[in-house]
């Protein structure tokens, strides 16, 4: 098979998908080596800038991906006329921290981070498939463990988790004056 027959071939899969595929299953379904499935993936991304396509294939940890540019949204939206979901909870974006920096956790480390009942934002966040079961773990009682989901990633803009920002150690902490200065532009 011609590079460009292999690159429209990758390019069928992942359109017709509509879900992030496995690099590895990609290149199975496709019959073409997995590097050189990724340097076709980099090619059509290139022909994508190139002809100011509305179109890109985002790495999605080991996955792929084929979506629209994010400039397009609104007009996807529109034409959908797809409802707006809630927007996140304080406390779901606190859970979310807690299992992206430590996963995978049980609810009861959550709720010992953060201090408080924390099954119901959990139950929530697993619906809205920003997180899953990652299996049980062999302490009594068996716990379900947790994990983040490809959506995270997408949802948050992230390739992989290690794009996760860093945080301070204990010693690196600055005083809160100085991080809201940062980060919300002075105090009043």
């Amino acid at each position: 098979m011609k590079f460009s027959e292999g690159m429209a071939v990758i390019e069928a899969v992942l359109f017709a998908c509509g879900e992030p595929i496995d690099a590895d299953k990609l290149s199975a379904a496709c019959q073409i080596e997995k590097d050189t499935v990724l340097k076709m993936i980099d090619r059509l991304n290139d022909r994508y800038i190139d002809n100011s396509s509305a179109f890109r294939i985002n790495r999605l940890g080991d996955s792929y991906q084929m979506m629209t540019q994010p400039e397009f949204a609104p007009y996807i939206k529109t034409a959908l006329e797809t409802r707006r979901q809630v927007p996140l909870t304080q406390a779901a974006l606190e859970v979310l921290a807690v299992v992206a920096y430590n996963q995978p956790v049980t609810k009861s480390f959550v709720e010992q981070v953060r201090g408080v009942d924390s099954s119901g934002v959990v139950n929530s966040l697993v619906e809205r498939d920003l997180l899953e079961e990652y299996g049980r773990l062999d302490l009594p009682g068996r716990p379900i463990a947790y994990k983040t989901t490809e959506n995270f990633l997408r949802c948050f803009g992230l390739t992989d988790l290690s794009a996760l920002p860093t945080i301070p150690d204990s010693t690196d902490q600055m005083d809160l004056d100085e991080y809201d200065e940062m980060n919300f532009g002075g105090s009043d």
